[in-house]
């Protein structure tokens, strides 16, 4: 018995002693921790160099709203004042609970609402963030509030959640924060962000933030009351949809999407948004010439450009290959002529099938259509005023502006009275005759090559050099053959003045240009004198609107597309292309970008141009000369050989990176049916074609595409080029 007593009365000793060490030890874990936090709090708030922004003095918060720079818009370009929803935010008042919900995931008690998350969010895998410093937040029990200080900080931070949109807790430093910044900025959504690194509270907020979501790090992002996650998950959520199904518009907006301008692009862009379940809108009115003409649905392209100027280069096409026929063997007496009204009525016919078929399809896709003009008035509102006069206004989330370009006048004597422009010239009523054709765009030598092609008298004005922004050796090699064909070209001259002798259809105008090099001047008579669009080339930047990679504007939720985004290609399957990609964009969780460099195209004069890539000039001064490699060839066609045509007019020629395993970055061609070559090389192009892969192609006898698997001759090499043979 004795010493049973002995041994409890040990082992009670024992355990006495163990739980006297074990409280020793756990009090100098507290307090060394609490050293550890009490200087981490001083370290961070002694490199915090920026002021606060609370307001009043308030140095509670410090709250930036990324918000539209203007309020009252007239126009993208030029924003109004600040809004002031920054002062607003930046005092956080202490706010009652919201109502009780039924939580989805373990948090806090009843009344939490922004804990919950959509489920799919929350099961996704999480792949490997970028490289990076991952800010984390500080361990739960480093600030001492009281219980009626939590309390009141969880309900200011559940209010701010509440009353915003998007509301992201981010670090200054953070390289995750910055990304995810950059994502809603490029979807056009304002957000709220609270840098917690820069709040002299930063701490407390940081652990009842935590005790909200359950998470750590920041960024941390409520999107609708609904806690997303971090910058993985957000960028997961934004790539399968959820993310835009949490930013369902708000239904105060009449439209999710308010396109103006029925054109390619435009249309493209809505289109779009529509199989992607939102609500659009498309604004479309086209205001008259100086002569009166006017089009429907469908754009430049449709109505005034790409579609009639291909019809009429085919008719021109034909007639060359009557004169070749008789080569061939084909034997005909009777005199051929070309019929201008006949012509023209079967291509308005069937661009009259085109528009009918694009109000088809919106009428399909439940796209509203208004034929009016658009005007900004307010954030997010619009006046649209109709033929009449009439004014409506409408509201939308995002606007995209796809307006495209018109032919401009020069504003000297004459010009309106008595000139057309492009916009007319496909629809002109009868032939024009002896036509000057003022500029030197793909627009204006097309419409030459094709007047010419059709027997008439052509001669084009130009300021100063053809086809600017294109290749310059290929532009003068398409003037070439164009003089080949008769068509005259008045080198650094401009109009000053036109005078009208004759009226008719056509009547007889007599112009008067002046050199841009000096005092001469001439004179000269035509029967038509038409200005025809700058817009077409690769890059023009006058009265544009100044967009980013992404299509966005300096206001944020107004988007442009096509020939008014300034510095983009005036071409319609880019517009096209950039349309369609924006849509998926903003409203289907896409991250594709369009690609502007490798943009294929075509100039249809008589003997068509086509490229893809870089413009020499353009390489040379981004991989600098030595660095390239350029091969090139003048190339007869088979066709020609026996209709006698010029050996030496056709050319190809790629431009290689030399550090890059001789890939081809530009390729260019000038020879018949170069379109459909052009088309075949670009898609090779987007996949990495290099030189030795062109060297490894068979070639299909006898083509003119084959040339491009053939080609031995450098330019640095100065060998011959010229052909001699088939």
């Amino acid at each position: 018995m004795r010493r049973g007593r002995r041994r409890s009365r040990g082992r009670r000793r024992s355990r006495g002693r163990r739980r006297s060490r074990g409280r020793r030890r756990s009090r100098g874990r507290r307090r060394s921790r609490g050293r550890r936090g009490s200087r981490g709090r001083r370290g961070s708030r002694g490199r915090s160099e920026r002021p606060l922004q609370g307001v009043g003095g308030n140095r509670a918060t410090c709250l930036t709203s990324v918000r539209s720079p203007g309020a009252g818009v007239s126009s993208p370009g030029r924003p109004g004042p600040a809004g002031s929803d920054t002062a607003a935010l930046a005092q956080l008042p202490p706010q009652p609970p919201p109502p009780s919900r039924a939580q989805t995931s373990p948090g806090p008690a009843s009344g939490a609402a922004p804990n919950r998350r959509l489920g799919s969010v929350r099961g996704v895998s999480v792949p490997q963030s970028p490289p990076g410093h991952r800010a984390r937040l500080s361990a739960p029990g480093t600030s001492r509030l009281s219980s009626a200080a939590r309390e009141e900080l969880r309900r200011r931070l559940l209010g701010l959640i509440e009353g915003h949109r998007v509301v992201i807790f981010s670090k200054s430093y953070c390289p995750h924060s910055a990304r995810v910044k950059e994502l809603f900025s490029s979807l056009g959504v304002d957000c709220n962000i609270l840098e917690l690194d820069q709040v002299d509270d930063g701490a407390s907020v940081q652990e009842v933030l935590s005790e909200i979501t359950n998470q750590r790090t920041v960024p941390s992002i409520f999107v609708s009351k609904v806690h997303v996650g971090g910058c993985d998950r957000t960028f997961q959520a934004h790539q399968s949809g959820l993310l835009q199904k949490l930013l369902e518009e708000d239904p105060a907006y009449d439209y999710d999407l308010i396109v103006i301008g029925g054109g390619s692009g435009g249309l493209s862009c809505a289109q779009e948004a529509a199989v992607l379940g939102r609500r659009v809108m498309v604004l479309d009115d086209v205001v008259p010439s100086p002569q009166g003409t006017s089009w429907g649905l469908g754009g430049t392209c449709v109505n005034v450009g790409c579609i009639p100027k291909k019809l009429m280069h085919q008719a021109a096409l034909l007639g060359q290959a009557l004169t070749d026929s008789r080569k061939f063997g084909w034997e005909y007496n009777q005199q051929v002529k070309h019929n201008w009204e006949t012509m023209t009525e079967a291509i308005q016919n069937h661009i009259g099938s085109l528009t009918r078929g694009y109000r088809r399809a919106l009428r399909e896709k439940a796209v509203a259509l208004v034929n009016s003009c658009g005007e900004f008035v307010e954030h997010h509102k619009i006046k649209a005023t109709n033929g009449k006069g009439q004014e409506t206004y409408y509201t939308a989330a995002k606007f995209v502006i796809a307006t495209g370009e018109r032919p401009r006048y020069l504003g000297i004597q004459g010009d309106k009275e008595y000139c057309i422009t492009s916009d007319d010239l496909f629809s002109l009523p009868y032939c024009p005759g002896a036509t000057l054709v003022v500029g030197a765009s793909p627009a204006a030598l097309e419409c030459a090559g094709f007047l010419a092609g059709l027997g008439l008298e052509v001669t084009v004005m130009v300021r100063s050099q053809l086809l600017r922004g294109f290749d310059q050796e290929m532009a003068e090699k398409v003037g070439s053959s164009m003089q080949q064909l008769g068509v005259r070209f008045l080198r650094k001259f401009v109009p000053v003045e036109v005078q009208q002798l004759e009226k008719g259809s056509p009547g007889k105008l007599k112009v008067v240009a002046q050199s841009t090099e000096g005092t001469e001047m001439i004179e000269g008579l035509y029967n038509t004198v038409s200005f025809c669009r700058v817009s077409g080339g690769r890059m023009n930047t006058t009265g544009k609107i100044p967009v980013n990679d992404v299509e966005q504007s300096s206001v944020p939720y107004v988007y442009a597309v096509g020939d008014v985004a300034e510095g983009k290609p005036e071409l319609t399957p880019v517009a096209v292309q950039a349309g369609k990609l924006l849509a998926r964009r903003l409203f289907g969780g896409r991250l594709e970008k369009c690609d502007y460099i490798n943009a294929p195209t075509v100039v249809f004069t008589p003997l068509e141009y086509g490229c893809c890539g870089y413009a020499e000039e353009k390489a040379v001064e981004v991989y600098r000369k030595e660095n390239l490699e350029v091969y090139h060839t003048l190339f007869w066609p088979l066709e020609w050989t026996v209709a006698r045509r010029d050996s030496n007019t056709c050319y190809a020629k790629i431009i290689c990176s030399k550090f890059d395993n001789d890939r081809v970055i530009g390729f260019h061609i000038l020879g018949p049916k170069a379109g459909e070559i052009t088309q075949g090389f670009a898609a090779a192009m987007k996949c990495g074609l290099t030189k030795q892969l062109l060297d490894d192609t068979i070639g299909i006898h006898p083509t003119c595409a084959e040339v491009f698997t053939t080609l031995e001759i450098t330019k640095s090499s100065g060998l011959d080029i010229t052909q001699k043979g088939c």
